[in-house]
């Protein structure tokens, strides 16, 4: 296959790229996984320690509840029909991202997708190291202890630093960028300086480099990745079953699996923006069926 490698600048709490996992789900296994395109993930905090606090928790976490809905009308995806908090830092959820890379790439994608459930799933985002290695139990192949001893690593708060300071190198192309729809994708502010609108995609290959930042179709990727690197995208849909993903939103369905109905066996969480589906194995241990 084609040389190719992808970089995805994003942050486990951030309702953008909750919205764009339907696409880029489909866009890991279009361009060969793990076998073909070398994709790497830059976490670069959305929320920072650093943050002043908001003098009304209560009002902002309302505003924010409001906000995502409204992501959401765009996106497709769940959300929760109550928020308890603004995350208080992306720091913890992105650590354990980081860290979980060191059980397997197949680990720390379920990883990443428990932290980003626990907010538009669950409501309760987990921004505390309590609050991810609780999330995490039980996710097939992740030794929790050793994810916590990584989490606390003096490397991986070094990796994390250093994809802090890569997100906040922003290329000049999505500096002051405009265009049409709620997220085209421009650079944000960011304590004095600029980050990567949560997601940007940035495809490097033979010829060349493209940049996809915001919320876009899955169209605008294929096509970006199929410029820099020609005949890179392989198989469309069905891609994988429930049991390969363990969980799938309602536009997930229709994306990955070419589907209308639930999968056979699914366990449906509910939410207010639709429908979450678990694998009966994933639903044994996820968060949101505990104590059911």
């Amino acid at each position: 296959m084609t040389a190719l490698s992808v970089v995805e600048y994003t942050d486990p709490m951030c309702p953008w790229a909750w919205g764009s996992e339907p696409t880029f789900r489909y866009l890991r296994a279009a361009l060969g996984g793990a076998a073909g395109a070398a994709w790497r993930r830059v976490f670069g905090i959305l929320f920072d320690d650093g943050d002043d606090p908001a003098p009304d928790p209560a009002a902002e976490t309302a505003w924010y509840h409001r906000h995502i809905q409204e992501i959401a009308g765009h996106t497709g995806a769940p959300w929760p029909a109550r928020l308890e908090r603004v995350a208080l830092s992306s720091r913890p959820s992105s650590l354990a991202a980081l860290a979980a890379r060191e059980q397997g790439s197949a680990v720390a994608d379920r990883v990443l997708r428990r932290l980003r459930e626990t907010v538009f799933v669950l409501g309760e985002p987990a921004d505390t190291e309590e609050r991810v290695l609780s999330a995490v139990r039980g996710v097939p192949g992740l030794d929790v202890a050793r994810l916590a001893a990584e989490m606390r690593a003096r490397r991986t708060g070094q990796a994390l630093g250093r994809d802090r300071r890569e997100a906040r190198r922003p290329d000049p192309e999505v500096v002051g960028l405009t265009g049409p729809g709620p997220h085209p994708g421009a650079a944000k502010p960011a304590r004095g300086g600029r980050r990567y609108g949560f997601p940007t995609i940035v495809f490097t290959g033979p010829r060349g480099r493209a940049i996809v930042p915001g919320w876009r179709p899955l169209a605008g990727y294929l096509e970006a990745a199929e410029r820099v690197a020609p005949g890179c995208v392989r198989a469309a849909a069905p891609m994988g079953d429930l049991a390969a993903h363990r969980s799938l939103t309602g536009p997930e369905v229709r994306l990955l699996l070419g589907a209308d109905a639930p999968p056979p066996g699914a366990v449906e969480v509910r939410t207010a923006g639709g429908p979450v589906f678990l694998d009966p194995d994933e639903a044994a241990t996820h968060p949101a069926t505990r104590g059911r």
